[in-house]
């Protein structure tokens, strides 16, 4: 359900189609009039949102080289190859509102966007591969598929097709370490390391308590998001828990247990003081991973000024010829 106002059609006559449609829970269109705030939300959130799936592209792309055999390299190829055409989805459904491409880009590489801060931690050992798949992408598939209902209709219908291929890396991250854990004793204690160190981060995920989250509620308001951040969390540890005794690993929380009063699990208290760190830029591999995204945008003009004199000698050969 959208309506496209037309070109003189008045702020109040929009503004009153915009909030009829958010109260019927139907999708606002480009065209559509938008609050100018419901707009700068959008921008920000998915040009955040494409910026992770270009940086997150990184620590999994260092193992490609590196995987135990061509079947796993090839999966870990087709995975990386899916997230650049996650950030390429996203980047679109953003230039709809308003934003050229471009200036995002110069936004992520002169630091002055943020990105997901799960992809500052370093991948060691091949059992990372294993828990940002089971963990990070588990993660994301909980906070990503209520986003196929939000209200900016670009984003919503992009997020449909990038939750069907993170369901797969979710997958294959939970194969790689129920693999290792059927493996040797040194497997085993590889595959719950990675499990250790990525637990928490994949928790942080899901952004601050609510208490705590300054855009939440608006997002909320406005159909952007669905859920809560302690809502997706609490639905995030609800389907690692019986999916960790599958696998044999141990969710690092002593203070994990259910509670038969509220039907939710208690957790132990997350480490916020390093989650702002790491999104305030001091984590393990920030500047790395800002360095090596600028580094490849440089090496890159060539094309895109190659592509762009393509583009410009192809459209005004198809004028010469309209014109004839």
């Amino acid at each position: 359900m959208t309506t496209a106002l037309t070109a003189d059609a008045g702020t109040l006559d929009g503004e009153a189609m915009f909030d009829a449609l958010i109260e019927a829970d139907g999708r606002i269109e480009p065209r559509d009039w938008m609050p100018e705030a419901y707009r700068r939300t959008l921008i920000r959130q998915i040009s955040q949102h494409a910026h992770s799936e270009i940086i997150g592209m990184q620590p999994e792309g260092a193992w490609i080289t590196r995987a135990p055999s061509l079947k796993r390299k090839s999966i870990l190829l087709a995975k990386v190859q899916d997230e650049a055409g996650h950030g390429l989805y996203l980047y679109s459904a953003a230039q709809t509102l308003g934003i050229t491409r471009d200036e995002m880009t110069q936004q992520l590489v002169d630091g002055k966007a943020r990105y997901s801060s799960i992809f500052n931690y370093p991948t060691p050992t091949w059992a990372d591969m294993g828990a940002i798949g089971w963990l990070v992408d588990g993660a994301a598939i909980c906070n990503q598929v209520p986003l196929c209902r939000a209200s900016y209709g670009p984003y919503g219908r992009a997020m449909v097709r990038i939750c069907k291929e993170e369901s797969f890396h979710q997958r294959q991250g939970f194969e790689i370490l129920l693999t290792l854990m059927q493996g040797t004793e040194e497997q085993r204690e590889m595959a719950q390391d990675a499990v250790n160190r990525w637990y928490w981060p994949s928790l942080m995920m899901f952004g601050p308590p609510d208490d705590d989250s300054p855009n939440s509620a608006q997002s909320m308001a406005w159909n952007i998001k669905r859920f809560s951040n302690d809502d997706l969390r609490q639905r995030f540890v609800s389907m690692l828990v019986p999916q960790a005794a599958v696998l044999g690993v141990t969710l690092p929380d002593p203070d994990l247990r259910f509670n038969d009063e509220t039907g939710q699990y208690d957790m132990g208290e997350i480490d916020w003081t390093e989650f702002h760190e790491v999104l305030a830029g001091r984590g393990p591999l920030n500047t790395l991973r800002r360095q090596h995204r600028r580094e490849a945008h440089e090496e890159g003009a060539w094309v895109r000024e190659a592509a762009a004199a393509y583009a410009a000698k192809k459209n005004a050969a198809r004028t010469q010829t309209a014109a004839a």
